[in-house]
Order: C-alpha cells, then structure tokens, then sequence
C-alpha cells in the first residue's frame, strides 16, 4: 500500500474521526465519571492486567460503534456514484479494498491504543512494583476486535448497500453484546442452557474486572484470535465480491473461525478467567505475606504488622495470630470467606486498609485480629457496619484509645448513623468495667467471630449478651 496513498486516504475522508471518537469518548469515560474503574486494587490504573481489563471493558462501547462506522465507510462509493465506475478500473479489487479497509481499521486500532498508552503511564507512575507482561495479548485481541468489526461491517454495507445498513448492524451489534455479557463472569445467569459460555466469548467485550488477580485464560485469547480473524476475513472477501457467489462463498471464514473458536473457547467462566499465578505468588517478610502483585505494600505491613501482632498477643495470649497474611482466595461476591485464629486477613480493597499507613494501620490489624470478620466490606460488598464498630471498640481498647476512634470513616445513611451511636454507648459501658471483664468480654468476641456464627457482636463488649 503507497504510503501516500494511504495519507491522502486518511486527509479527505473520515476514517481519523473514528479513532478520535475512540480515544476521546474512553479518556471521558474513565477520567470524566468517578466510577468504580477508580477504586480498589482492581482499579484501572493499579496494576496492569487490570488496566487492560479495564480498557477491554470498553469494547461495550466502541465494538458496536466499530461495526457501524465501518458500514457507513463501506458505503462510501454507493454514495458517491462511482461503484460502477471504479469496477472498470484494471487494479485488482482486493487492492482497492485494502485501501480504506486499512485506514479504517488503522485509525480504530491507533485511537485504542493509545488510550492503553494513557493508562500504562499511569500504573508506570504508580506505586505497585509488579510488571507483567499477560496484559498485552489482552490488549491485542481488543485492538484485533475493533480492527476487524470496521472491516466487517465495510463487508456487510457493500454487500447490502442501504442506508439502513449501519444503524442496523450498531443497534444489532449492541444487543447481541448486552445480552451474551449476561452470560459471562461470576455472577453469570445460570438458566440459559441455550447460551453456553464459548457462545458468549464470541464477543470480546469482558465483565468490569473486579480482583486484581484474576487474568483471561489462553483458551480464550487463541479462540477469539481465530474467531475475529474470520470475522475480518469475510468483512474483507464481502469488499472484494463481485457477484452473489462470492458473496456466498465469503462466508466461509468467519464460518471456520467460529467453529475452532468454539472448540478452543472454555466452557465455563472458571476457565475463562484464571488466577494469575505470577502476580498471586506469596512474598514474605517474616510473619508477613502479602501477593506479588502488591509487594510494594510489604514494607509499610511488615513494620506495622509486627507491632499489631504484639499488641495481639498481649490481649488473647497463646490464643493470638501469629501470622498476617493477604486474603487471595476467590469467591463470590457477599459469599463468606475463610477465617482462623491464627492468622489476619488483609484485603486491601476493604475500607479499613485502603488509605490506612502509620498508627491507622496498626489499628486495622489490630481490629481484623481481634474481631475477624467473615464477610468483606468492600466498594462492591457492604459487609456489615456492626462488624465495624465492634471493632471499633476492641481496637480503640487495645491501642489505650481514650475515647473511640473508627476503624474506617462511618457511613452517612440513617442505617450506620444508629450502627454509630450504639458503638459510642457500648465504649462507655465497656469502658467502664473492669480490666479483667474487659478482656474476658473481649476473648469471648474473638471466639464468637472466629465461628462467623455471630449476629450482634456490641451486645457482647457491652455484657448484654451472654457468652
């Protein structure tokens, strides 16, 4: 293809529009809306396979808009009266196809690109110390996607030349993707036998990412590879077709695409998304674990964590943790997750440990050990606000807190107000019994939470309850 060609291409059509509206449309989703992209661990520009799910996530958007503007593009020489015209020109069709084809598909891939370009700057900048490289085929196969929806959608306008043609295929485009992301990820819809998961990764488009560890499988990259270099194939064998036989005949691709993709596609969403064994490898300072992914935060946890495991070996003696680790078991959202009594859990999306350094650290230690909660409380999962105050107290009480101090900042709802009020009232009750009561009250919350059997944990620190 002659460059200059291809830059004249590019100057008087409207293919650069398309990139633009890529790029400028993502950078306003993601830095316009104060969305849940910004939060946690998983967050867009945290690490770096999240920062490629989370840009994946946007195919929602511009897959369909791909395949529309690509029609429109398609329709380009029906518009302009010079089909007929061009068809008596001695150069090859598949070199006059090529040209917009590839200008189109150009523009789309440079416009997503570098929105991937402004998030990886981004976790560049950061903090996190962990630089994989499984987030480029995550990124490639989105770049292939848009790539090959232009040229298909291009395919589909020549072969149906109506102005009804792209908002058809965009509207289309954008129901097919809506409803098979029904049937992806964790909290997939289990009664739709009819719509197995290999069907639903036909579309490129991922779930929101919502733990930093899990990555795409192989399978899945392999099978949408095939799949959209058939999809490209036929949009591209439809530019070139010169009769309803071609025509007929172009479908073969992106027929044999989708049936090795189906064969390669997993069958489930446990193998469409995987653990990342690289960035959920364990990394230790002493007692202290926390993931690959986040051993930038090993340090600052180290120091605090072996002053929060004194303090709760002071307060529950042979019976206290011994060990502090980061919580990288997979599970549902809301489900209930695994405690011990010899270890502390740390989460670092839930409300207690995101921003917390120095004393607040120690604190939220000190807390998790003292009162392990079973249910997170997360930006995604509310947990339950009683388990915050109750440690609240227990904390305050074990740091020598003259007054209560919240282990994460209270809610501002009716509901967490009360949640509130009864912690201040419990710190005035426990605060004054005796040492001994104290921390029998406190070793019998301990061993009520470490059995997540418990439904009111201030009744206990307050002595309403019995033990």
């Amino acid at each position: 293809m002659n460059v200059r060609v291809l830059r004249t291409e590019l100057r008087r059509s409207a293919a650069p529009w398309a990139g633009l509206l890529v790029l400028g449309g993502s950078l306003a989703i993601l830095f316009g809306i104060d969305g849940i992209w910004w939060r946690g661990t998983a967050g867009w520009t945290a690490q770096w396979t999240s920062m490629a799910m989370w840009t994946r996530w946007l195919l929602a958007f511009w897959w369909p808009l791909a395949v529309g503007v690509g029609a429109l593009y398609g329709l380009r020489d029906k518009r302009s009266g010079t089909a007929e015209l061009f068809g008596t020109v001695p150069k090859p069709a598949w070199r006059r196809a090529a040209l917009p084809a590839g200008a189109m598909a150009g523009v789309l891939v440079a416009g997503f690109g570098l929105v991937v370009a402004a998030g990886g700057v981004q976790v560049a900048l950061g903090d996190t110390g962990y630089r994989p490289l499984g987030w480029v085929p995550i990124s490639l196969v989105a770049a292939l996607a848009l790539a090959a929806a232009a040229v298909f959608g291009m395919g589909v306008a020549r072969a149906v030349p109506s102005v009804l043609t792209p908002p058809a295929l965009v509207v289309l485009s954008l129901l097919t993707v809506a409803e098979l992301l029904r049937f992806t990820g964790d909290d997939a819809v289990p009664s739709a036998p009819f719509v197995p998961n290999r069907l639903a990764l036909l579309s490129p488009v991922t779930v929101d990412p919502r733990e930093s560890l899990l990555t795409l499988s192989g399978s899945v990259h392999l099978g949408q590879t095939l799949w959209l270099l058939g999809l490209a194939a036929t949009g591209f064998a439809l530019l070139v077709a010169a009769n309803g036989r071609a025509r007929l005949l172009s479908l073969v691709p992106v027929l044999v695409g989708a049936a090795l993709a189906l064969g390669v596609l997993p069958g489930d969403a446990r193998g469409t998304y995987v653990v990342d064994a690289a960035a959920a490898r364990p990394v230790c300072d002493g007692p202290v674990c926390v993931t690959a992914a986040n051993r930038h935060r090993l340090p600052e946890l180290s120091a605090r964590g072996a002053e929060a495991l004194r303090i709760l070996h002071d307060v529950l003696g042979d019976g206290a943790p011994r060990a502090i680790r980061e919580d990288a078991a997979l599970r549902g959202l809301g489900d209930q997750r695994q405690v011990d009594a010899g270890t502390v859990l740390v989460d670092f999306d839930e409300r207690e440990f995101v921003r917390a350094s120095g004393r607040d650290l120690t604190r939220a230690l000190v807390a998790q050990g003292l009162v392990p909660t079973c249910y997170a409380r997360t930006d995604r999962e509310g947990g339950l606000v009683q388990d915050a105050a109750a440690q609240s107290v227990a904390a305050s009480w074990a740091l020598g807190e003259s007054a209560l101090v919240p282990v994460e900042t209270p809610g501002a709802n009716a509901y967490d107000r009360q949640a509130w009020e009864d912690a201040r009232a419990t710190w005035s009750t426990f605060a004054a019994t005796p040492p001994a009561e104290q921390r029998a009250r406190i070793a019998a919350l301990h061993d009520a939470a470490l059995s997540c059997s418990m439904k009111h944990s201030l009744p206990v620190l307050a002595g309403s309850e019995a033990r």
